[in-house]
């Protein structure tokens, strides 16, 4: 089969499933393809197809200082990784990467794949004590970081709480790169790598409680990527601008595994700066428009993106968050392309569920899509386990290949995540119709009790999102002392609006019922997102509750 139709393999599968369903129980598509492979066999086919098709590129702001890597180069280059990590580590050791978006990363992503490690992302913006958790959580045995980002000495970081972590034998500057393959030796062997072998742990948010590390196999990343470039409608030999952090799911495994399974070429942002983005789309014709929401919303903004050529787009794309409909009809209009949405969480090594490119324009903007190929899908009632009827709201759960291995050395968070019938619970609120497309409502811990009544936040952003002076918004529930609960919207006006509390209640009013109508409005300049453009609720709760108590 060639790499066009292999491509678009799983997708066409997806187009047969036409009986409608009598419960939110969607079963898994058998008939799909599983590769059974790894990273670095992944990385060694696209090499022997397309030697000299540029693999990666680094974004940088001046044309003259990207740097380009060929796949025939990469490959050599990783194996070259392999071999310099194998001086130092034994296959199955686990190192760490703290780093913001540079290719060395990428670089050390295929390299450690190739050498049967497993590699420990790190967010780049943590602070000491958070490393060291996730450094001793992990029980690295290396630790490769740049020396200095945003004003912060990460190697005397490094050095600082070195002495609380025993099992941490190495630190490796990124500035050091070449002296560091320098000292792999040429006769290395590299090891034999299953694809069960566990490739990447990525960790959890963290936003209660102490983080957890999603172990995650190769079979599943590679797997995971693969699904999700085929729905997509990826041609082979595509162009994608990455501005998604490496150290996320959406980056490491959506973003450099995805343009390894279509050949294409891998141009990384440094990190999100709509502007860049938008003259790298142009200068490297990239064929996706790619961000979470709160990028996509930037990109939209920006004083350039109306004067940018962006004729070379073919689809937007984002997930890792809530995307409003109206911020899909809003790209879809502007540019004449359609909007792909994919839901997915670490846990589930990238996407769970996406909508493609030629679904109904309704189901593009109101929906993320129907599950993943091999995976199966369920909408369950938290309190009881049933499966509900189709459009009840309830907890997505699912099984498949594509589920992490565990939270690594955390038996008891495990089973709590991944039940004995190998279901994994998202803690999602979503709605499954008749054909199979979900609807995400919320997360079950940010569902607002207010009088009894259910309260979903999504519901009353979306409606919010659709006025013009609204930029961005997230509702909250807050305490209060009859209610249980009351509804907090925290508002960032549109660039040059001024909307007032009056203004938005009424328009709220004109469309919710009164219960959910929020009784509490907060202007605000930004949200406070996670690296990965994810809306940390609990900092809003607590900015609310230390305001309403002072």
């Amino acid at each position: 089969m060639d790499l066009r139709n292999r491509l678009r393999g799983s997708s066409l599968c997806r187009e047969m499933t036409t009986t409608a369903l009598t419960a939110s129980h969607w079963p898994a598509d058998l008939t799909a393809p599983l590769l059974d492979t790894t990273i670095g066999a992944l990385l060694r086919d696209a090499a022997a197809e397309a030697p000299d098709r540029a693999a990666l590129v680094t974004g940088a702001a001046d044309p003259a200082l990207r740097r380009t890597w060929t796949y025939a180069g990469m490959l050599d280059e990783a194996e070259r990784t392999a071999r310099a990590l194998l001086g130092r580590f034994q296959p199955g050791e686990r190192v760490a990467v703290w780093a913001h978006n540079v290719p060395e990363w990428v670089l050390l992503e295929l390299g450690a794949a190739l050498a049967g490690l497993t590699l420990v992302t790190v967010n780049p913006v943590l602070r000491a004590a958070e490393v060291a958790y996730v450094l001793r959580q992990s029980r690295a045995s290396g630790l490769f970081l740049v020396p200095e980002l945003r004003g912060v000495r990460l190697v005397e970081v490094a050095e600082r709480i070195r002495p609380e972590l025993p099992e941490l034998r190495e630190v490796v500057a990124l500035d050091g790169w070449d002296a560091f393959l320098a000292g792999g030796s040429p006769a290395e062997r590299l090891p034999e790598v299953r694809p069960d072998d566990p490739a990447l742990i990525l960790y959890t948010s963290g936003t209660t409680g102490f983080p957890k590390g999603a172990v995650l196999h190769h079979r599943a990343v590679v797997n995971n990527a693969r699904y999700c470039a085929e729905i997509q409608r990826t041609e082979p030999g595509d162009v994608v601008v990455n501005p998604m952090p490496l150290f996320h799911v959406g980056g490491c495994v959506l973003g450099v595994l995805g343009r390894l399974h279509c050949r294409g070429t891998h141009v990384l942002l440094p990190a999100f700066e709509p502007g860049l983005q938008l003259a790298l789309v142009e200068s490297e014709r990239s064929a996706v428009l790619v961000g979470v929401p709160t990028m996509l919303i930037g990109l939209s903004e920006h004083p350039d993106f109306a004067g940018r050529d962006l004729s070379s787009v073919r689809h937007a794309f984002s997930g890792g968050a809530t995307v409003p409909p109206d911020l899909v009809r809003r790209i879809e209009a502007a540019l004449g392309v359609p909007f792909t949405i994919v839901y997915g969480q670490t846990e589930v090594s990238g996407g769970a569920t996406q909508t493609s490119p030629d679904d109904a324009p309704e189901d593009r903007a109101g929906s993320v899509g129907r599950p993943y190929p091999r995976m199966e899908a369920r909408i369950a009632d938290p309190a009881t386990g049933a499966t509900v009827p189709p459009g009840a709201i309830g907890e997505l759960r699912v099984r498949g290949p594509l589920v992490m291995r565990e939270y690594f050395d955390q038996p008891d968070a495990t089973a709590a995540a991944i039940d004995s019938g190998g279901w994994l619970h998202t803690g999602d609120l979503c709605t499954m119709d008749e054909r199979g497309y979900c609807r995400v409502e919320g997360r079950l811990k940010e569902m607002i009790i207010r009088g009894g009544e259910n309260i979903y936040p999504r519901e009353i952003e979306q409606l919010l999102f659709t006025h013009p002076e609204v930029g961005d918004v997230a509702v909250v529930g807050v305490p209060d002392e009859r209610w249980g609960e009351q509804v907090a919207a925290f508002v960032r006006p549109a660039p040059g609006a001024a909307p007032t509390e009056q203004d938005l209640f009424d328009f709220c009013r004109e469309h919710l019922a009164a219960f959910k109508t929020p009784r509490h409005w907060v202007f605000v300049d930004e949200l406070p997102l996670t690296p990965s453009g994810k809306v940390q609720k609990f900092l809003l709760r607590e900015r609310f509750e230390r305001g309403a108590g002072g």
